[in-house]
C-alpha cells in the first residue's frame, strides 16, 4: 500500500530533508517514526530536498508499507512517535502505487519571510530574516518582475548545485506585507540549489539601495555569481505547498 502525507516542520535543529549520516534530518525522523510503529525499514520520499533551518507548511512525501493500515491510524500513530519532534504530519491519503511525490508534481511555491524593523526579533527568531534597514517594497517588486519566466539563472547559482542545467522557469513571484512582516511568494516547478535565497538577497539589493529595477536584467544576463547578492539566510525560507494538479 503506497501513502502520501503532507508534512509540516520547524527546521531550525534538522540538517535539511535529506538522511545524512549521524545527522538529524526531517526525512530520518519520519522512517525511524514509521520504523517503530510498522518494524518496517522504508524510505520516506520527499517531494523537494529542503535545506538545513529551512521550514515547511506542505511538504509532500510518500512510502510504502506491506501491511495495511487504516488512515488516521497510521496519521496517529507516525505523530504519536513524533511527539518529541518538531515534525507534524497534518494528511494522509492512499495514492496509486505509480504515485511519485518528486515528480508527479507540477508547481512548488516557496515563501521568504523578512520581518523589517529596528526591534530586535523574539517570537520570530530562526523563523525570518531581519532586516533593520527600511526596504522600499516598491522597488523590490519592480525588479523582481525580471526574474519572472525562463532563463539561465547562473547567476543565482550556488556552488554546489547538482542540477544538469542552469535554465529555470519563474511562474510568479508576489510580495505580500503584513505591517512589519514581508512575505515573498516564489512560483516554480523546480529550483537551482539556493536559487530563492540568492534571489531574495539580491532583492534586498534593490530594497536597501537606489539601484533602478532594470539592473536585474543585466545581473541575469551576467551568468556570474558575483553579480547577485548575498545568499539569504535559510531561516526565512518556506516550502508553503506543491500542486499535483
Amino acid at each position: 500500500m503506497k501513502y502520501k502525507i503532507i508534512i509540516e516542520y520547524e527546521g531550525t535543529n534538522y540538517h535539511g530533508w535529506q538522511n545524512q549520516k549521524d545527522l538529524k534530518t526531517i526525512q530520518g525522523e519520519i522512517e525511524n517514526a514509521i520504523f517503530k510503529l510498522t518494524k518496517e525499514n522504508i524510505n520516506v520520499y520527499g517531494a523537494s530536498r529542503t535545506d538545513a533551518g529551512v521550514h515547511a507548511y506542505g511538504q509532500v512525501a510518500h512510502f510504502q508499507l506491506e501491511k495495511y493500515y487504516k488512515i488516521y491510524g497510521i496519521q496517529n500513530a507516525i505523530n504519536y512517535y513524533l511527539r518529541s519532534e518538531k515534525i507534524s504530519i497534518i494528511n494522509i491519503e492512499k495514492v496509486d502505487l505509480d504515485f511519485h511525490s518528486r515528480f508527479a508534481n507540477k508547481t512548488k511555491q516557496y515563501v521568504y519571510k523578512i520581518i523589517n524593523r529596528r526591534s530586535p526579533l523574539t517570537l520570530h527568531k530562526y523563523r525570518a530574516w531581519h532586516i533593520m534597514t527600511p526596504l522600499d517594497i516598491t522597488n523590490m517588486t519592480e525588479a523582481s518582475k525580471y526574474l519572472i519566466g525562463t532563463f539561465d539563472f547562473t547567476s543565482f547559482r550556488a556552488a554546489g548545485c547538482q542540477s544538469n542545467s542552469p535554465i529555470k522557469t519563474i511562474n510568479s513571484i508576489k510580495f505580500e506585507k503584513n505591517n512589519d512582516t514581508i512575505s515573498i511568494a516564489f512560483d516554480a516547478k523546480s529550483f537551482l540549489y539556493n536559487q530563492i535565497r540568492i534571489m531574495v538577497g539580491t532583492l534586498k539589493d534593490f530594497g536597501t539601495k537606489e539601484i533602478c529595477p532594470s539592473r536585474m536584467s543585466k545581473i541575469i544576463d551576467a551568468k556570474d555569481r558575483r553579480f547577485a547578492g548575498e545568499t539569504a539566510p535559510s531561516c526565512g525560507l518556506y516550502l508553503n505547498e506543491i500542486f499535483y494538479y
